[in-house]
């Protein structure tokens, strides 16, 4: 899988959940996002206000997307200026659901999905997000994104046999394109710093995909380097300066959390898992786990498991 692919197969536990609202003016309500969870909202008809923790408000029309990647309060309102209540609209635990205001005025509606997100495997490439990611609906701009969105509103308005289905296939879908809108619509490659930068750069990049292929190779700063094109010490310095980590410090890591996953979804032994992620030992995978996780890999199967 490609970095982006593992970014959203890694962050979620749990399934999505969404629901669609029709609002009917005058309207405001806040949302209370729960620790470890992040969503996005999207304007199916009329128009909006987000109404963030921080900053100020985001007019927001049709077709427009809000990625709020990080855990946090923020509202929704006809107007920036309209008093807020408790939203009980939001999404808990229901795949997608439906629900309406009780205003007489002007409509809007919107779709709102939300993920719950592990924080034993949360990619730091989310860390360097900004609270708030919008995507406007400019004309001809990121057309798969736009065609995800008409098909999850067609879906969850109309739903047939099989919608379950399509929906949690669009919700990944929908994640993974509005991280690759966003990258995309930042700016010009000598301006970017960060994960930005690392994705936009095609040295870094065929590095960071061969560690995400292959975590079990056995890898060096040497041949990583040869991956990318550079020489070692030239590669350790740029890639270290992108990501915020070593080349084989971010190996490392990402052995680790892959060895989670592997744990929590499969019955493979420990000593298995040691090897599909590169450890020739199950005694140095034990203890570099446990260095990750603070627990040894039998126990943090044990609790993930028995929940």
């Amino acid at each position: 899988m490609d970095l982006l692919s593992d970014v959203v197969a890694f962050m979620r536990c749990g399934r999505p959940a969404s629901v669609r609202v029709s609002w009917k003016a005058p309207w405001g309500v806040s949302f209370r996002v729960a620790p470890g969870s992040a969503g996005f909202h999207v304007v199916l008809r009329g128009s909006c206000w987000l109404l963030p923790s921080e900053g100020g408000p985001v007019p927001l029309s049709v077709g427009d997307v809000v990625f709020l990647p990080h855990s946090g309060p923020f509202g929704l309102a006809d107007d920036p200026a309209r008093a807020l209540v408790e939203s009980d609209c939001e999404p808990h635990s229901e795949l997608f659901a439906s629900a309406a205001s009780t205003g007489s005025g002007a409509e809007t509606v919107t779709l709102s999905c939300t993920y719950r997100i592990d924080a034993d495997r949360t990619h730091p490439i989310l860390d360097a997000l900004p609270d708030v990611i919008h995507l406007p609906a400019t004309l001809g701009s990121h057309p798969e994104l736009r065609a995800a969105v008409e098909l999850l509103a067609a879906e969850i308005e109309s739903p047939r046999p099989g919608t379950d289905t399509v929906v949690t296939s669009l919700l990944d879908m929908l994640q993974l394109y509005v991280l690759r809108a966003y990258f995309e619509t930042q700016d010009e490659p000598c301006t970017l710093s960060g994960w930005a930068a690392a994705l936009a750069d095609p040295a870094i990049g065929r590095a960071l995909d061969a560690i995400h292929r292959t975590p079990a190779h056995r890898w060096t700063v040497e041949s990583l380097g040869v991956q990318a094109g550079m020489s070692r010490a030239g590669f350790a310095r740029r890639f270290t300066g992108l990501v915020g980590q070593s080349p084989l410090a971010y190996l490392t890591w990402w052995r680790l959390v892959s060895a989670a996953r592997i744990l929590r979804e499969s019955d493979a032994s420990v000593a298995e898992v040691a090897g599909r992620v590169g450890y020739g030992s199950e005694f140095a995978f034990g203890n570099a786990f446990k260095r990750e996780f603070g627990v040894a890999p039998g126990r943090y199967r044990h609790r993930v498991v028995s929940g």
